[in-house]
């Protein structure tokens, strides 16, 4: 919760400024006093009179405003907060952060709090997969400048890629994990496996599967913004690294397995990803076509699942497996979960018509020793969210007891 804390809110002009007014009804509900700025592009999208209305304070938007400075002076506005959160955070707000800009009220107030600052960063595709918004990035989060987001999905441009600011409540949380001194997961350490991988035919060709890592990313990023020191291992995807995990990315299931265990020891591991059953001894040039489709030979590819649920004394404390299921959903999952000697499976159905791969929803079923428990459909980061909470539960359960 967010009882008594004072949150800072700065807008910045995007399309995502919308969602700033539920972000602040959400704040609010959960105890908070929110104080507003507003760029003048945000005006654009958004009024002040709205913004004022749902936080129950003026807005500030005018750097040489004399009354603002005889009410509450922009030095003050920037140190009267327990957390700053810029939502939706531009590039042009991010490069002129990094720049260490003064040139607005927003900025400026920026550049003179040394309080705790939240970026949810929204824009095209395209900006954010540019070097200098990288690089901007980078100088930011080595200050110390958190970030949620940004999650993929429709844009207004109608495109769709990476770019999306994060939804008000994905904030929420985020901000109450800064508060709470790191969450419930503060001092755990956390495994992730995410993705596809890929196994080569020849150099040219592989054998892979439809796994987007959207499960296995939201994933990770619940569990860091609950606390948890996290390492991520992912295959080939497009989704953007989550922020505050360490990310190792890999090819093969053989360099999946690999990368998991030089992570170990950690006390929680949680395998999203698909990884591929079979692998082939690649040919070491590309095949030709020469009127006969060629013989692969499939050799089995290790069982990650399998040991990281038997590595001895390295053994995780929580080990959480996903069965991917066409049929017999419950019956193959419960089935999976004893021959892999794991603590739990999150079973759910990846058939054509579920939509499940690639798509922003899932319907898990939570398959332990003790049952079965159905959760609701939800979209992955509620998922991930939803996780990451019992993990924090059955970790403080084994430590009570």
């Amino acid at each position: 919760m967010l009882e008594a804390r004072r949150i800072l809110l700065i807008v910045a002009g995007g399309i995502a400024a919308y969602k700033s007014l539920d972000l602040i009804r959400r704040l609010r509900e959960r105890g908070a006093a929110v104080r507003v700025v507003m760029t003048a592009a945000a005006q654009r999208f958004v009024t002040p009179l709205a913004a004022a209305a749902l936080s129950g304070d003026k807005v500030y938007d005018d750097l040489f405003s004399l009354t603002d400075e005889s009410e509450m002076g922009h030095l003050r506005l920037a140190q009267d907060a327990d957390l700053v959160i810029v939502a939706p955070a531009t590039a042009d707000l991010l490069a002129r952060m990094a720049a260490g800009m003064a040139d607005d009220l927003a900025a400026t107030a920026l550049l003179a709090t040394d309080r705790p600052v939240l970026v949810a960063p929204a824009m095209n595709t395209r900006m954010w997969q540019h070097p200098a918004m990288r690089e901007n990035l980078a100088r930011l989060e080595a200050r110390g400048v958190r970030r949620v987001g940004p999650g993929a999905g429709k844009l207004a441009e109608g495109e769709s890629g990476v770019g999306r600011m994060a939804e008000p409540m994905e904030i929420v949380v985020a901000a109450e994990a800064i508060l709470a001194g790191g969450g419930a997961l503060k001092g755990w350490r956390a495994l992730v496996t995410s993705g596809p991988t890929y196994e080569p035919i020849d150099p040219v060709r592989f054998i892979a599967n439809r796994s987007s890592g959207k499960q296995g990313h939201a994933i990770a990023a619940a569990l860091a913004r609950s606390g948890a020191a996290t390492v991520l291992v992912s295959g080939p995807t497009v989704e953007p690294d989550p922020p505050g995990v360490t990310v190792v990315r890999i090819g093969t299931a053989r360099e999946m397995l690999a990368a998991c265990e030089r992570a170990l020891p950690v006390d929680v591991a949680v395998c999203a990803a698909a990884v591929a059953d079979w692998g082939v001894e690649a040919a070491p040039q590309k095949l030709k076509k020469d009127g006969a489709p060629p013989q692969l030979r499939l050799v089995e590819n290790p069982d990650i699942l399998a040991r990281l649920g038997a590595v001895g004394n390295l053994r995780p404390r929580l080990v959480v497996g996903f069965a991917a299921e066409t049929e017999n959903l419950i019956a193959n999952a419960a089935a999976k979960r004893v021959r892999k000697n794991c603590d739990w499976i999150l079973a759910n159905d990846v058939s054509a018509a579920s939509g499940t791969f690639g798509g922003d929803r899932n319907t898990i079923h939570l398959v332990t020793a003790a049952g079965v428990e159905d959760w609701p459909p939800l979209s992955k980061r509620e998922v991930a969210e939803r996780l990451a909470r019992r993990v924090a539960d059955e970790l403080a359960r084994e430590v009570a007891e």
